[in-house]
């Protein structure tokens, strides 16, 4: 069914068989599906006395009709004259994301490094599922990619609040899955995203390599797009680099409009700057504004971290905001995003990557696939920290230092003759500092 007004029309459709055109036009001509959700259907007619007849008369039948379409028992609510509008108020209220909060494309700005994803947002929360479906959003961490995911999820919000709307990660889709499958909630998961309008899902990537999700979410995919409604992904890279993602998958992301977002030029960062802080309160001068963009050229994230560390300072201190109180912001915030993995974060995103557990790589499993995983992320230990290879070893049950050596020498080795291998390196260094 792609539609609820299908939907309802199967449901007149039995009902028709047992009516009159009369008692068809008396009690349902002026009732209309409302909302259809986890095995529950609202529908709204003209007045309280109607709504009685239609659940005392026809009730048991439209929820038998419906339980023979989607194969589960269904609850039927009927409301009547201005319930309606409270319904849409009430359901305005539970269905908005929290996550969409302050990410508006009024916040946004715009710039020559992003102006084809903006217009492409822009195009797709005016006329969704009509144009550009997927569209996939790609670029390094920190450039507003997912400010405009959920700019297009609050534009639609506020246009028709009744639509249903869900957000994840590409990780929360796999967790959650896993979770549905071990508590036998399967059927609710695959309804929770199925039966969406719009489904924002941010940092694809992390899928890539895990089958049983690839495959789950290949037909999630599939039942959305096919019903006509909207799909909007990011990812830090286009499907083209992520080496084990399904071709299928792939292909499908492809089919729609790919829009990448660069760093931002001097121009544009001058005015994110001023942006951010206008939204925190703070008139930045001139020649505080340029400073800060010269200095940091590459992460919104870092250029709002000065902000706030700037306005931390006028507020807590009682400092005057001047060159050198940028200065010592911008020390902080370098020296915080000059990222430096854990060993468990290595470790579990590593194990992730090969659909393992961190237990896995630690322990004594000697699976093929368990040791070259293990070998991985002992060389992006050596790689991404400071650790020495006892240190490295004390990791994976006290393993010693020649152990460590002779895994990183392999993944070398591998690396100098394998491009898979390149990728997979990449992919996983990639996650590592998804997490910073």
């Amino acid at each position: 069914m792609n539609s609820l007004d299908e939907i309802w029309s199967n449901v007149m459709s039995v009902l028709s068989e047992d009516l009159t055109p009369t008692a068809v036009n008396t009690w349902f001509s002026d009732c209309t599906p409302v909302d259809l959700e986890d095995c529950r259907i609202v529908l709204h007619t003209g007045t309280d006395f109607k709504r009685r007849i239609i659940l005392s008369r026809f009730g048991d039948t439209i929820r038998k009709t419906l339980s023979d379409l989607f194969s589960c028992d269904f609850d039927l609510i009927v409301l009547a004259g201005n319930e309606l509008e409270q319904y849409r108020n009430r359901r305005k209220a539970e269905d908005f994301l929290p996550e969409m909060d302050g990410y508006t494309f009024d916040h946004f700005i715009v710039g020559a490094s992003n102006k084809f994803a903006h217009a492409a947002a822009i195009a797709v929360a005016e006329t969704p599922g009509r144009v550009y479906n997927p569209l996939f959003i790609y670029g390094n961490s920190g450039l507003g990619k997912t400010h405009l995911l959920l700019a297009i999820g609050q534009a639609i919000h506020e246009k028709d609040p009744t639509k249903k709307i869900a957000y994840l990660k590409g990780d929360e889709f796999t967790n959650q899955m896993v979770q549905s499958i071990q508590a036998g909630t399967a059927e609710d998961f695959r309804r929770k995203y199925r039966n969406v309008d719009l489904f924002l899902v941010d940092d694809i990537q992390f899928i890539a390599g895990k089958q049983q999700t690839q495959e789950e979410f290949f037909h999630t995919f599939n039942n959305i797009y096919e019903a006509g409604n909207q799909i909007v992904i990011t990812s830090d890279r286009p499907p083209l680099d992520m080496v084990k993602l399904d071709d299928r998958l792939r292909t499908r992301f492809e089919g729609g409009l790919m829009a990448d977002v660069q760093p931002p030029d001097m121009e544009t960062r001058m005015a994110i700057t001023r942006n951010k802080a206008a939204q925190l309160g703070m008139l930045l001068s001139s020649e505080v504004v340029e400073y800060i963009s010269e200095n940091i050229t590459a992460n919104i994230r870092q250029i709002e971290g000065v902000v706030k560390r700037l306005t931390a300072y006028r507020e807590i201190l009682d400092d005057a905001i001047t060159i050198n109180s940028v200065k010592r912001a911008i020390k902080d915030v370098i020296r915080i995003g000059a990222y430096i993995p854990t060993p468990d974060i290595i470790i579990e995103e590593t194990a992730r990557y090969y659909s393992l557990g961190s237990d896995d790589l630690r322990g004594q499993r000697r699976s093929k696939n368990t040791a070259m995983a293990r070998q991985i992320s002992m060389y992006l230990m050596r790689n991404l920290t400071n650790l020495s290879l006892k240190d490295i070893g004390e990791q994976y049950e006290d393993r010693n230092h020649s152990t460590v050596l002779s895994s990183i020498r392999k993944v070398e080795d591998l690396l100098k003759n394998d491009p898979d291998m390149n990728g997979t390196i990449r992919d996983i260094t990639s996650n590592i500092n998804s997490r910073s």
